[in-house]
């Protein structure tokens, strides 16, 4: 059997399970992870299991499932919450209020866990959601490993999602990894980053291996560029003193923007388990060219907003922004130009941009092909051969192409063939979280981030940084609802390119 095949089957149904979610009472957990768990639930791809949500928060049982009721009516993409699903959820919905760093509360959690899965006829396997600050990713797992509730084994299971950011820097990341390894094996660790969860992110594998007419055109051969965008219309919406403290280049392309690359340019791995594609992802990561500090305004520009108007609305400029420094030097817009030096990909430029207060929200591919070695007709060349594979929203993937117009003359003009994902499936898709945490209760890891990743990827950016924080380093500025300072504009057009308008 092909092996792709046999390791991609997604109609599986992982065991009974406790899905026990740290920051119970915070945002995520309420807009993501409670209609995720309800969401598969009722299209039955979960057969049993319990939720217990834990914070600092006092609460009753029947507070929490209120809460959940409400968050699963408000948010889940099937709502209002179906009368016979939600009766056998919120029957397996408790609480446990308690602090992340007193030892104490996890051994009460631990004897909460075992009454829960004694009540419901549900065996020992457990999978810990951090949805908490990182200051408290070190402290839980740490009282994790003392209470016993994660013993090593596949069978009971214990895994632990840990949500971004995963470090600040490259000694934080090493850090953290150093105290998560002391209580947890690698293959119990899953990093999330959401981005991976959605399907045309996941639709790059497939398209690129299932499909003989494109990969061999994946190369430096056919392919004069690649530019990824991820682009909101946001500003900090009230995370300015987070924010104030991450800026754009750690808060999207460490993480999110790093991992759509790595999908972009990978190697074809030996199988779809997950070792064998994060081997390949960590390779693209360190045959990153990195960036010297004496050339970094040439690879790399920064900026941030000013007031502006985007979506018709007049917004403030960053500064201006609740829990912001006044002077702050925070990145809002970040441009790089990066090289992976490898056969594949060598001489070819991939651009990334991402920021804040952009005309509006978009995250795509784009692979831009080499022009035709010999122009026959002078009517124009159609613009060029652009593959764009639009991540969020409106999901899809589009080819341009060169057509003559129809008439007498010979004029040549772009024409765009396309599929979206809503309109060719009829279906909506799952969203993200579903996928990842159907995944990780099913002891899947591909769609997560392997510790080495991680680190490679800070190893790329700390030095960016370092730069910014001890040169002087230009910080341009950029009307909000526009796309971004003339500087970056410049990257491309020095080399005589120009940003695609998504």
């Amino acid at each position: 059997m092909n092996p792709f095949r046999a390791d991609m089957q997604s109609d599986r149904t992982p065991e009974p399970a406790t899905v026990v979610v740290f920051g119970a009472s915070g945002d995520l957990t309420q807009r993501k992870l409670i209609p995720a768990l309800y969401n598969l639930l009722a299209e039955r791809h979960l057969s049993r299991v319990a939720i217990v949500g834990t914070a600092r928060t006092p609460m009753s049982d029947e507070a929490f499932r209120d809460l959940a009721l409400t968050a699963i009516n408000t948010h889940s993409r099937q709502r209002p919450a179906d009368e016979h699903v939600w009766a056998t959820l919120s029957r397996a919905i408790h609480y446990h209020a308690g602090s992340y760093d007193d030892p104490a509360s996890f051994v009460s959690l631990r004897e909460k866990l075992e009454a829960i899965e004694q009540l419901h006829h549900l065996p020992p396997n457990r999978l810990f959601y951090l949805s908490t600050p990182p200051s408290a990713f070190a402290p839980i797992i740490r009282n994790l490993g003392a209470s016993g509730l994660v013993p090593p084994g596949v069978s009971p299971f214990s895994r632990v999602i840990i949500e971004k950011p995963f470090g600040i820097d490259l000694d934080s990341a090493i850090a953290l990894n150093g105290d998560v390894h002391e209580v947890l094996q690698e293959s119990q660790i899953f990093r999330i980053d959401h981005y991976l969860g959605k399907e045309t992110v996941q639709n790059l594998l497939v398209f690129r291996f299932a499909n003989g007419i494109f990969e061999p055109l994946w190369n430096n051969k056919y392919i004069d560029h690649v530019q990824i965008t991820g682009a909101e219309t946001l500003g900090v919406e009230g995370r300015g003193a987070y924010f104030d403290h991450a800026g754009i280049l750690r808060d999207m392309v460490q993480n999110h923007l790093f991992q759509v690359l790595c999908l972009a340019a990978l190697e074809p791995p030996s199988s779809f388990r997950a070792n064998a594609v994060r081997d390949e992802k960590l390779k693209v990561l360190e045959a990153l060219r990195p960036v010297d500090p004496d050339d970094l305004e040439a690879r790399v520009i920064r900026g941030q907003y000013r007031t502006g108007s985007v979506l018709g609305k007049e917004v403030p400029g960053y500064i201006d922004e609740p829990g912001v420094a006044p002077a702050s030097q925070t990145e809002t817009f970040v441009a790089l130009k990066l090289f992976i030096d490898n056969w594949r990909w060598g001489g070819v430029p991939f651009y990334l941009r991402s920021a804040k207060r952009m005309p509006k929200r978009v995250t795509e591919i784009a692979i831009h092909f080499k022009n035709v070695p010999h122009r026959l007709f002078a009517g124009g060349d159609g613009g060029g051969n652009v593959l764009a594979i639009r991540i969020q929203p409106d999901e899809g993937i589009s080819m341009s192409i060169g057509s003559k117009v129809p008439g007498q003359a010979l004029e040549i003009a772009p024409v765009t063939m396309e599929f979206r994902y809503a309109s060719s499936f009829g279906v909506e898709a799952p969203e993200a979280y579903e996928r990842l945490l159907l995944d990780a209760l099913s002891g899947d890891g591909t769609l997560f981030t392997r510790g080495d990743e991680v680190e490679a990827s800070w190893r790329f950016i700390t030095p960016i940084h370092e730069a910014w924080r001890n040169g002087d380093i230009p910080l341009h500025t950029y009307e909000a609802g526009s796309w971004g300072p003339d500087a970056a504009m410049e990257l491309l057009l020095r080399d005589g390119r120009r940003w695609r308008r998504p």
